[in-house]
């Protein structure tokens, strides 16, 4: 296994603008970073499963079923677009009442049908992971730094809502970063779809 470029993939992959890191922006200008700390659990422990899942062997029938990747963009796409209505519907600065929609079971199981998670998680498996040769070893380097990263890119983009709150600091500017979040999360959706 090439160590380096797995890193420069999994760093590309986690860091760049997808579903969960807008997200965790949301959450974290509107909840601050306490109240999204179950976010940040979901996503890098759900994609740390789906990768162990992968490794185990379910991606022999992501690789025979093509058609599985159809119903995860649509499942994915619709999970999205009700997220970003959540999201647009949202224009609370009060914190300490409003609850985050955003909880750690769903974002737990989004990662099985989040397509840019699922996608990378099959490119990268296939590409760094040989079955016959240390097979186990590389599947537990890659499946540890596949969370490190999950959690070090989804932590940063909740620091970056949480920090950017200070200068949104009436409802209608929350309202305004609250709708650029959710058109970001409909591109994302017109951008699965054009893949």
């Amino acid at each position: 296994m090439n160590l380096y470029s797995l890193i420069f993939l999994l760093s590309i992959a986690s860091f760049t603008p997808g579903p969960n890191n807008l997200l965790a922006s949301y959450s974290g200008l509107n909840f601050g970073f306490k109240k999204t700390l179950p976010l940040i659990h979901g996503v890098a422990l759900g994609w740390g499963s789906l990768l162990i899942l992968l490794c185990a062997g379910l991606i022999i029938i992501f690789q025979k079923y093509d058609f599985l990747q159809l119903y995860l963009k649509i499942f994915g796409s619709i999970f999205l677009l009700y997220m970003s209505y959540k999201i647009a519907i949202n224009s609370s600065l009060d914190n300490q009442k409003s609850t985050n929609p955003i909880t750690f079971t769903k974002m737990f199981f989004f990662q099985y049908i989040n397509p840019k998670g699922v996608l990378m998680s099959v490119v990268i498996i296939s590409s760094f992971i040989d079955i016959n040769s240390n097979y186990l070893y590389d599947a537990i380097i890659l499946i540890l730094l596949g969370i490190f990263f999950a959690y070090s890119s989804i932590i940063s983009w909740c620091l970056f809502g949480s920090l950017i709150r200070k200068f949104l600091n009436n409802k209608n500017k929350i309202k305004i970063f609250n709708y650029c979040m959710s058109l970001a999360l409909v591109g994302c959706v017109i951008m699965i779809w054009k893949v």
